[in-house]
């Protein structure tokens, strides 16, 4: 049988074993009284633990490997943090091993052990061809288990995303105005031009487009320009008067343009998609919310009153070019679509809104993304798609965000051990 370590950490974890007359591999009596806390980070693989060895209370750590000598193999006896472990769980003892002091470490091996329903549970489970292996079975799991999984992974994805904005305030000097405008354009950029349009707005200051919110040609001169897409395009006469604006305002702020030409990924984008759509969008946001965070917390109650800020019109130039110097064969719509809104709402908002919360230690801020989510429609992507043809259906945006930290974390990395859904399908019908 082939597996990982995982596997017998949930096996430690749950006590999927037979625990019957117990006794470590040189025979004396072993009772587990706690487990102790599965730790996640560096160090013993559970904490806290307590055993009785023959006569003997024992207070510390357990480690578990799939042979003993793995403890070598991992430099553990060179490790001061694991002079504290009382007992080695291991899949099968080849060799003993011993503290740093000589004394031998007792093991318990749990090769003929394990149950045998878990076992095939486990086969079971790994034999799936599909990149979400337990897709046939998914729907087998109680309905609170899978909630709890996307809530679990909804949070989880909410908490990298708020790594990133902690990073952003950080080289901002705690300037939440100057953090939610970087944030907002890495969010325009939707994955593929989302590092040149943070690049973008860390080369020009807030408080220079701020000076200009009432110019909004003036705004997109600006960006434009400090975007390197003033550089090439076929010129026009609306293209001409911005380089005429660009040329102005670098001479005036002294501006360094952080981003070229060839950064921006216009291949296979559709052109609603485009870098050009979504800056002129960006200035019609500026210009209408100069105080953009400020404007996101004084609308913390509901979708309804989020949208108004995004919800922008352009000039019509803008509804006959997708880029600059290049008619349109078709007209472009005049503000962003409901999709694109949404998407806003969902990857701008929440993160900031629960960000936020978590600075000024407020934990009502994130009761308020997860409400928002669920008043957002679910997202309908290739991986939203997987799931429903299992017959599990995304209600709202929650469930379609969970949805994706679930399969971007869980499902396409194999972590089913790590996963509420796959520990449940592990498990035996008794224990």
């Amino acid at each position: 049988m082939d597996f990982q370590e995982n596997f017998l950490h949930a096996v430690w974890k749950y006590q999927y074993f037979d625990k019957t007359k117990l006794q470590t591999t040189k025979g004396k009596s072993l009772e587990i009284k706690k487990i102790g806390f599965h730790n996640f980070h560096e160090g013993p693989d559970f904490l806290e633990s307590h055993i009785k060895i023959g006569n003997m209370d024992y207070f510390g750590h357990v480690e578990i490997h799939k042979k003993a000598s793995e403890w070598l193999a991992h430099d553990h006896d060179k490790d001061d943090r694991y002079n504290s472990v009382i007992l080695h769980v291991v899949f099968e003892e080849d060799r003993p091993i011993m503290h740093q002091d000589g004394s031998i470490i007792p093991t318990l091996e749990l090769k003929g052990k394990i149950l045998l329903e878990v076992l095939r549970n486990f086969e079971r489970l790994n034999a799936s061809k599909d990149d979400i292996l337990c897709s046939s079975r998914i729907m087998e799991i109680p309905t609170i288990i899978r909630f709890s999984m996307l809530e679990k992974s909804l949070v989880e994805r909410l908490e990298a995303k708020s790594s990133t904005i902690s990073q952003i305030l950080k080289s901002t000097g705690n300037n939440w105005e100057e953090t939610a405008y970087r944030w907002l354009f890495h969010c325009f950029g939707f994955k593929t031009n989302a590092d040149p349009m943070l690049k973008l707005s860390e080369s020009i200051p807030l408080k220079i487009l701020k000076k200009q919110s009432d110019r909004i040609l003036s705004l997109e001169a600006l960006l434009f320009g400090q975007a390197g897409l003033l550089d090439y395009p076929p010129e026009d006469e609306f293209t001409f008067f911005l380089k005429n604006e660009y040329d102005f305002y670098q001479k005036k702020y002294k501006l360094k343009s952080m981003v070229q030409f060839q950064e921006w990924k216009m291949m296979g984008v559709r052109p609603q998609n485009f870098p050009y759509q979504r800056i002129s969008q960006l200035a019609g946001v500026l210009s209408q919310n100069p105080n953009l965070f400020s404007s996101i917390l004084n609308y913390p109650n509901n979708f309804d009153q989020v949208m108004p800020i995004f919800q922008i019109e352009r000039s019509d130039y803008w509804q006959n070019h997708y880029r600059l110097g290049v008619p349109s064969p078709r007209k472009m719509q005049k503000n962003m679509s409901k999709e694109t809104l949404d998407l806003l709402l969902i990857n701008f908002v929440t993160p900031l809104w629960y960000s936020y919360g978590k600075y000024i230690q407020d934990n009502s801020w994130k009761e308020k993304c997860l409400d928002l989510l669920q008043e957002i429609k679910y997202e309908n992507n290739f991986i939203i798609r997987k799931f429903l043809r299992q017959g599990w259906h995304a209600v709202n945006a929650f469930d379609s965000q969970g949805m994706i930290g679930l399969y971007q974390d869980y499902c396409r990395n194999k972590k089913c051990l790590e996963c509420k859904i796959g520990q449940n399908l592990l498990k035996p019908e008794r224990n």
